[in-house]
């Protein structure tokens, strides 16, 4: 393990998002006439500035850091807590996703979550705050998998939302505990494989009557489906020659949770000797680039640490203090 792999992590994320903030609904070649053909490489902005991405992910940070007891019961009104108040605050003004905002509306009126979620969303603003989930070293894996699918039932309810955060905060556990980034797509197939009818009533409760089908396991084994086939597209892609294009062409635009976590992997994996230029090539995609670039930071991050990003851009990039204290706490 990396002894900075967390703060790593979070900046890294914050990092990609902040770069792919801009870019997000650029078409590729007017990202290339702006940025040049290597796409967006410096942070732009005293602080610069990111989005609704890292702001959602560290209010998933602070719920795990107050949490006395990683359970469902403990989790649910710390998450709810740091949701509504991200979708009241006036910094709420980055592009954040309709979903989140509906979710979060409801959560504010005091609706019990399962029915205050938007059951048929698996947009990536359900894994793209995932990452702190896989930092926590006191999680097993049973608790990783229960929370990362609890944080993002609570606003996106489809069942492919819940197995992708699950499966990013997972590489994001894989990585900080020394995986290697070429193994990853192997390992989470087979989390995916083994995870496909477990159904953990202990923190979803009744939510899969919401989907309408007949019993739990077919609720989520839709979601591990769809996950596995977006993981093979991820190696169909890492096979072939890299023509350095649009990476959206390959594994998804991003705009849904499984997609975003196969593009930005596949982002990390290709450029994982230079991690600027992966964040680079996740934020000159035609897709969603703030979240592919920002799950893409944390991939990386959380495999090598924070010596991997220029060190000017710690103090410049937004809620810096906020990332530093909670990289701190889980390094």
């Amino acid at each position: 393990m990396v002894p900075t792999a967390a703060s790593g992590c979070l900046f890294g994320l914050a990092y990609g998002d902040a770069l792919g903030g801009p870019t997000e609904f650029m078409s590729v070649p007017d990202i290339r006439a702006r940025y040049g053909p290597g796409g967006p490489r410096e942070l732009a902005g005293d602080p610069a500035p990111v989005t609704d991405d890292t702001q959602l992910t560290l209010a998933v940070g602070m719920a795990l850091v107050s949490a006395p007891m990683p359970t469902a019961k403990v989790l649910e009104p710390l998450l709810r807590e740091r949701f509504v108040q991200w979708a009241a605050s006036p910094d709420n003004n980055r592009a954040p996703g309709m979903t989140c905002l509906r979710a979060c509306g409801d959560l504010a009126l005091g609706k019990p979550w399962i029915h205050a979620t938007v059951i048929e969303s698996k947009g990536c603003g359900a894994n793209m705050r995932v990452a702190p989930v896989g930092l926590v070293a006191d999680y097993d894996l049973d608790t990783l998998a229960g929370v990362a699918q609890l944080q993002a039932a609570m606003t996106h309810g489809h069942p492919t939302a819940l197995a992708a955060s699950e499966l990013t905060a997972y590489a994001v556990r894989l990585l900080r505990d020394g995986a290697e980034l070429p193994a990853l797509p192997a390992l989470l197939q087979a989390r995916a494989h083994d995870q496909r009818t477990v159904y953990r009533d202990e923190w979803l409760g009744v939510l899969w009557q919401q989907a309408g089908v007949a019993h739990p396991a077919d609720y989520l084994a839709r979601g591990w489906d769809e996950c596995r086939h977006v993981l093979d597209r991820l190696d169909l892609a890492l096979t072939s020659a890299d023509d350095g294009a649009d990476a959206c062409r390959l594994t998804g635009a991003g705009w849904i949770a499984e997609e975003a976590l196969a593009t930005a992997l596949f982002c990390a994996i290709r450029h994982a000797d230079d991690p600027v230029s992966a964040l680079a090539r996740a934020a000159t995609t035609s897709g969603d680039s703030d979240s592919i670039a920002c799950l893409t930071g944390a991939f990386l991050g959380a495999a090598f640490g924070m010596a991997v990003w220029p060190e000017s851009w710690r103090d410049q990039i937004e809620y810096a203090g906020e990332l530093a204290a909670m990289g701190e706490a889980w390094d």
